[in-house]
């Protein structure tokens, strides 16, 4: 046996994707020649991430627009006056408002999976987005001849269908991000929104097999973008009770930029069931500086002081550019702190004996 270590996702896109990006959004590159950059850089993200030694891959979601809104791309229901969320910095993302339904997901993630694929052997991840974040295009004064039931009753079945088709595609798991957890308790402290997603989250997750369910993890983070978060001064113990009663087979918990690791560790021994695995945040996409390898070790043998080897596994505290547009972190970073965080992993396993 030995740690299990995994990306979370995004990778900062390389300057030649960028500049298509805003060639493409002004008209002056077309939706083929777009496409054809972004599998450059899906290609050449797969090679970075091997060369880190990393034994499972993802595609650095280099053809999304963003982690939240793929599915929406291409969408023609749609208004630009949808829910904010707001940053610590002050600056905010919105989201689309749905004007028409059925609602109906333009774009499933086994098409990046897909193209991932065609340039590695090695086992690759596919993240996705929860349906919890999704049914925040829904407006809250409702759609006249959609109501939301019927929205919800579409959403799980396109969620469903997202997971289903990568593992169709040969996925080797499926992350399902859910930021927008502990920003819930931002927005509700009574922890009544937070139940709620929880509640739809497990409707798509009720619809798989217990072996399907332990290839699926969930991803909760305060929300990383532009070196900054949405809800990071949320306290973990707040989130992590309720967090842990979705019916997922791992977590991927960001960890290494909380101010009191210890703490976290003591709340996920107390409420995680002893069948889920916990992949802790051992490097923090925000921070400048690149972890030592003996940091991330110190980070993962302080873990498994609260959760045991067998169920304990590594992962980077969030995507490192969860936005097309975000240019806060540079790709060398990126890759370095990944090499970092698989380096200090297998000196934690050496250590404990793995």
């Amino acid at each position: 046996m030995t740690l299990p270590t995994e990306p979370i996702g995004s990778i900062p896109r390389p300057d030649f994707l960028i500049e298509a990006l805003g060639a493409f959004s002004t008209g002056r590159m077309s939706a083929v020649a777009l496409a054809e950059l972004q599998a450059k850089a899906t290609a050449d993200t797969l090679t970075r991430l091997t060369e880190t030694g990393s034994p499972v891959l993802t595609d650095g979601e280099q053809g999304k627009p963003s982690f939240a809104t793929y599915p929406l791309a291409g969408l023609a229901a749609l208004a630009p006056d949808g829910a904010v969320i707001p940053f610590a910095d002050g600056h905010q993302r919105q989201l689309p408002r749905l004007t028409d339904g059925p609602f109906r997901y333009q774009t499933y993630a086994d098409e990046y999976l897909r193209l991932a694929k065609e340039h590695t052997d090695l086992p690759v991840k596919q993240a996705v987005i929860a349906a919890s974040a999704i049914s925040l295009i829904y407006p809250a004064d409702g759609i006249d001849g959609y109501d939301r039931a019927e929205f919800t009753a579409h959403l799980v079945d396109e969620a469903e269908a997202d997971i289903r088709r990568s593992f169709d595609a040969g996925a080797h798991s499926v992350q399902i991000d859910f930021t927008e957890g502990r920003l819930s308790l931002k927005l509700d402290p009574s922890g009544g929104l937070l139940k709620s997603f929880v509640d739809l989250n497990n409707q798509v997750l009720d619809r798989f097999s217990a072996e399907e369910r332990a290839r699926i993890g969930v991803h909760t983070c305060p929300g990383g973008d532009q070196d900054s978060s949405h809800s990071l001064d949320v306290d973990y113990a707040q989130l992590l009770p309720t967090l842990f009663q979705l019916r997922a087979g791992a977590f991927y918990l960001q960890l290494a930029s909380e101010p009191d690791p210890r703490r976290v560790l003591e709340t996920v021994r107390d409420h995680a069931d002893p069948d889920q695995r916990i992949f802790v945040g051992v490097v923090d996409p925000i921070d400048p500086r690149v972890e030592t390898p003996e940091e991330v070790r110190d980070r993962v043998l302080q873990a498994a002081e609260f959760i045991p080897a067998d169920r304990l596994g590594t992962c980077d505290d969030c995507g490192f550019s969860p936005f097309a547009d975000d240019t806060s972190t540079s790709r060398d970073l990126a890759f370095a702190k990944i090499r970092a965080r698989v380096e200090g992993t297998g000196l934690a396993a050496d250590s404990l004996g793995l």
